[in-house]
């Protein structure tokens, strides 16, 4: 089961990405380490990176940044 099909049953939603933008609409957004990944690279390497893909540095960057936001959230940081 795919992550979008996930949150969708558990949001009791019908399908078709409808979880992923409802959070949207409430200006929330669902990441895990991969598409973290892919926007700190975006964001923080942008188009004159030196690499296309992120490296391990994003991936570190990607872990650190969601354990913040799951201690922000009031979540326990996963390990």
């Amino acid at each position: 089961m795919s992550m979008r099909e996930a949150l969708d049953r558990a949001m009791g939603r019908t399908g078709d990405g409808d979880a992923i933008r409802a959070l949207h609409a409430s200006g929330l957004a669902v990441a895990d380490e991969d598409t973290m990944s892919q926007a700190i690279h975006d964001v923080y390497c942008g188009i004159i990176a030196d690499h296309q893909h992120p490296n391990e540095k994003d991936r570190n960057q990607a872990r650190e940044m969601i354990a913040a936001l799951q201690k922000a959230s009031g979540e326990p940081a996963s390990a």
